[in-house]
């Protein structure tokens, strides 16, 4: 299979769903071989044309740390949708090095190319989330790719300096990382903070976020919200004031099916 002329290699990996079909996929960003999960419900969709609408996983973290769950992955796709989910470059064999939403943004624009090519994917249903780091690969997504219908933030970045602000452990690492501090730096900073081009995205967005985070403080959600706001933008929020970054089991899977059921809605609940 070739979809999009950029997935190169696609290889059975155990599911711990029997109506899911899960694959370790190859993939090429840029001149470099990344590797990502895809996720296949077996069912029959219910859709116009036959096909699933499909789901671009924007993971978190950096390197070992936030790396993609299959039982997350199957999360989704249980709910109806075919799930690609990038490791990013330089993770599981991959080619190349992550540099925190600078280059590797290719990488999620590549697999959201692959998604949208696949023979069963519904090509003008196809929705983007992103977590925590991923937040800000979501938003990029749909700033840059106008076909997204729409994007969801949870517990997301928004504003790159902000985190470096607040996140002083990951200090070392951004500085190790973006090329230095926000002071020495600023343009790299600037280039991975979406807030800056929010008025490019056409789809809904949907701001999911813990009011006790404290690896992404809610001030990114609301000033996510205020430059939605200022663009006239279709956007939804909603603020757990009782959770921090990570959400109980239960709730979890609360959010996830009204998440869902927000994007085939095109962006409403109802």
């Amino acid at each position: 299979m070739n979809i999009a002329g950029k997935l190169l290699d696609m290889q059975r990996f155990p599911s711990p769903h029997p109506q899911i079909d899960v694959y370790l996929v190859t993939y090429l960003s840029d001149k470099y071989k990344v590797k990502g999960f895809l996720a296949i419900p077996r069912w029959s969709p219910i859709t116009k044309n036959g096909k699933f609408p499909g789901f671009l996983y924007l993971r978190g973290g950096i390197k070992s740390v936030g790396m993609v769950r299959i039982a997350r992955i199957i999360q989704f796709a249980a709910e109806g949708f075919v799930v690609m989910a990038p490791f990013y470059r330089g993770n599981y064999g991959g080619e190349g090095y992550e540099d925190f939403a600078g280059e590797d943004r290719t990488d999620a624009l590549e697999a959201f190319e692959i998604l949208r090519s696949h023979p069963l994917v519904d090509e003008e249903h196809i929705h983007v989330f992103g977590f925590s780091r991923g937040g800000a690969m979501a938003l990029i997504t749909a700033i840059e790719k106008p076909a997204v219908k729409t994007v969801v933030t949870w517990g997301g970045v928004s504003d790159m300096t902000l985190t470096y602000e607040e996140r002083v452990d990951l200090r070392r690492m951004m500085k190790r990382v973006i090329g230095g501090t926000p002071n020495k730096v600023p343009e790299q900073y600037k280039w991975r903070t979406p807030l800056e081009h929010i008025e490019k995205i056409n789809a809904p967005v949907l701001i999911i976020h813990g009011a006790k985070d404290q690896n992404v403080s809610v001030k990114h959600a609301y000033l996510l919200e205020q430059k939605l706001k200022e663009q006239n933008k279709t956007y939804t929020i909603w603020i757990f004031n009782d959770y921090t970054h990570y959400f109980p089991p239960i709730e979890n899977r609360k959010v996830v099916q009204n998440l869902t059921l927000w994007m085939k809605n095109g962006g409403r609940l109802f």
